[in-house]
């Protein structure tokens, strides 16, 4: 029989793929578990993952939706339900991430969290179906538009902008490693190219420790994989964790030297910092983050989306007590996860919300 043709994938949508994977990889650095419809184990109709030829699927009360990377955090917070990270990624050059976008994330996380807890016309009826809190943030390396932000603020859609120069040495990783292979898929025959759940269930394994039983993978686009997943793993180079504010997104932090961080964190677990708005030309302003106390140990960059930011740095006039109690109070820790083996260890960063008015 002869093989099947597949379709030549683009460079963009192939550089979003790699992007997701590292993306799942730093869930895991930062206390998630990556999961597969293996980590489901119950049957149908009590069944919330399992996988098709495209990937990952998860139930929602109308359908069943596609997930590229699908994180659960390993601890689960007292009187809530298990938290699952759902995770989107977009590798633009220019365009930035619009609305249907963000509305379409919206719409997926709605309908998985009002999943049905029982199921009443199948054998054993009544017997509850776990639940989950899900969440979802999208990842873009070119920003977002006005509208996008506006909505994702509304519904507590977490975006992280990829676009500052902090995270050049992420985009250049995925990048190159992306060009390189859409290179040898477009010089292979039709027929002998390897669909893109391949490359992703490949990288997965140097990467996440999770080898598919049929991992093989001509050397030409073995090898750019397997570069891509050495270099992230050597993350003193690279310096990116995922922080979470007691707000309604994340934040991606960049460090040059992330182990500073880490071992001054793990002898100062909990520590003030300051915070301030880097005076540098870039398409949207820069924070750094650094110790109160030593200040010259270590530097953490993040950037906000514009609309997040004014959020943030809004005047208090006018606005009543109980607002700013609250802003003040979300925004006035900020918690990090990393893992030391199969151990989370946590770290609070604990700032004044007035540096982030004050602060240019």
């Amino acid at each position: 029989m002869a093989p099947v043709a597949v379709k030549l994938i683009g460079k963009g949508p192939l550089r979003g793929y790699l992007l997701e994977e590292v993306l799942a990889w730093l869930l895991r650095s930062s206390g998630f578990e990556v999961l597969t419809a293996d980590d489901d184990k119950d049957k149908e109709p009590w069944k919330v993952l399992k996988e098709d030829k495209n990937g990952l699927l998860v139930r929602g009360r109308g359908a069943w939706h596609q997930v590229d990377a699908l994180g659960q955090f390993r601890y689960v917070p007292p009187f809530s339900l298990p938290v699952r990270l759902f995770v989107e990624a977009k590798y633009l050059t220019s365009t930035r991430v619009g609305l249907p976008t963000v509305r379409n994330g919206h719409g997926v996380i709605h309908d998985v969290n009002e999943g049905e807890t029982t199921t009443l016309t199948a054998a054993g009826a009544g017997r509850p179906r776990t639940r989950y809190r899900y969440n979802y943030a999208i990842f873009s390396t070119s920003g977002f538009s006005k509208e996008a932000q506006d909505y994702a603020l509304a519904h507590q859609i977490s975006l992280i902008d990829l676009s500052a120069p902090d995270f050049a040495v992420l985009r250049n990783l995925v990048r190159i490693a992306a060009d390189t292979i859409h290179a040898a898929l477009e010089a292979a025959p039709a027929g002998e190219r390897p669909k893109a759940h391949q490359l992703r269930a490949y990288l997965r394994g140097p990467l996440l420790d999770m080898y598919a039983e049929d991992g093989y993978l001509p050397d030409q686009f073995r090898e750019p994989l397997d570069e891509l997943a050495q270099a992230l793993h050597s993350r003193s180079t690279l310096g990116l964790v995922l922080a979470f504010p007691a707000a309604p997104f994340v934040l991606g932090l960049a460090s040059n030297d992330l182990y500073g961080f880490v071992n001054y964190a793990r002898e100062h677990p909990t520590h003030a910092v300051r915070v301030r708005r880097l005076p540098q030309s870039a398409s949207h302003p820069v924070w750094e983050l650094r110790s109160a106390e030593h200040p010259d140990v270590y530097a953490l960059r993040f950037s906000l989306p514009e609309r997040v930011e004014s959020w943030i740095i809004e005047q208090d006039e006018g606005m009543p007590s109980r607002t700013r109690y609250v802003k003040r109070s979300m925004l006035s820790t900020m918690t990090l996860y990393w893992m030391d083996g199969e151990h989370a260890q946590t770290f609070q960063l604990r700032y004044e919300t007035g540096e982030l008015r004050l602060a240019g």
